[in-house]
């Protein structure tokens, strides 16, 4: 899930040519505030958007225009301007600049960091610094993979970022980073009508970069129409050692959800792809994909009905470490599921083509 309030700022100094469409974008696009060096830059924009103008050098000019917020060095002096908002700049290059970040951060309503090494410490470091105080950070990135990198340090990130657009359509990615969260999906209830060996075949355990919880996992089916969720190895059982990174899923040609609208085969999943992590209440997020370990076992093959009557599929290696979840997030053996027992699925309620969903007729056996 994303955090509350994370903020989109639009960074029009040195924009181009293109400043004004990039500014009408980002209005569009309800951003939280747009900078400018330029009173002029702000005079138009509605009220709807906080305009900020960034201050250069010691001293503050006569006309602020119609700034919201002023944002200056923490050498100068705001005093004298008795309604204007200020919030401070900070170049974090040093040891020195680093603690003056950490300072302003615990002290200042608005603080805004730009970072010139290639090291997320720093930024670490003023996160941390900043735990329990009511300011709010906002730090500069050149693109929109540094935004999604600072969105994650420290687990917390920044309370926003400013992004220097490089053309118009880059506030639009910054919403899609920035905004972005994995929402919850209508988990049901699944009745088993069937369980039989179903020879050998390749299966597909997914290694993902995250400690998963006892209650977590990934949906996983023969047909796009429904998924059964295939709970962690994170519950002990003899001769294995617990992996709580793991999904042992099923057969390679199972669909899975890479998001919440898109499907994948497990054997499309690589290093560096996401998958939906989902858990018994519904609740979900994306992991990274670390590594899929497909080895031939033998395979056992679920049949399920859904309370609509809906007919689903799950094959999974042979063997009684491979789990789903039921009700209430009871963990269930698969091979000593039977007719009757219960388990949590998903019903994507929608054809699928590469992946996306479509309305087409599709029958799937």
């Amino acid at each position: 899930m994303t955090t509350p309030g994370r903020e989109c700022w639009l960074d029009l100094r040195g924009a181009g040519p293109w400043r004004r469409e990039a500014a009408e974008e980002a209005v569009h696009l309800r951003f939280e505030a747009i900078v400018a060096d330029d009173p002029a830059d702000l005079a138009d924009l509605p009220p709807t958007v906080t305009r900020v103008l960034a201050v250069a050098g010691a001293e503050l000019p006569d006309d602020l225009g119609n700034a919201d917020l002023v944002l200056v060095d923490p050498s100068v002096s705001t005093g004298g301007h008795p309604g204007v908002r200020f919030g401070r700049r900070v170049d974090v290059t040093d040891a020195a600049s680093l603690d003056l970040a950490c300072e302003r951060v615990r002290t200042d309503e608005i603080t805004v960091l730009r970072f010139h090494d290639p090291t997320h410490i720093p930024l670490e470091i003023v996160l941390a610094a900043a735990d329990g105080s009511l300011g709010r950070i906002i730090t500069e990135v050149g693109d929109i993979d540094e935004a999604s990198v600072h969105l994650t340090v420290l687990e917390r990130g920044p309370d926003g970022v400013l992004l220097r657009p490089g053309g118009p359509g880059d506030a639009t990615k910054l919403t899609e980073v920035v905004r972005r969260h994995s929402p919850e999906i209508d988990l049901v209830t699944l009745t088993v009508t069937g369980v039989k060996h179903s020879g050998a075949g390749e299966r597909a355990c997914v290694d993902t970069c995250s400690y998963l919880n006892q209650d977590e996992g990934i949906l996983v089916g023969s047909r796009s129409q429904g998924l059964i969720l295939c709970v962690s190895e994170t519950h002990p059982l003899p001769y294995m050692p617990m992996r709580p990174f793991r999904v042992n899923a099923g057969a390679i040609m199972s669909y899975t959800l890479a998001d919440p609208e898109r499907t994948r085969y497990l054997c499309e999943l690589q290093a560096g792809a996401t998958v939906l992590a989902v858990r018994a209440d519904g609740r979900t997020r994306p992991v990274t994909v670390g590594r899929v370990k497909i080895e031939t076992r033998p395979l056992l093959s679920i049949e399920a009905v859904a309370p609509t009557g809906e007919r689903v599929n799950l094959i999974v290696q042979d063997d009684w470490h491979v789990r789903v979840l039921g009700p209430g997030g009871a963990v269930l053996n698969s091979t000593e599921l039977k007719p009757g027992d219960e388990v949590l699925g998903y019903l994507p309620g929608r054809e699928r083509h590469v992946g996306y969903p479509i309305d087409e007729l599709c029958h799937e056996l």
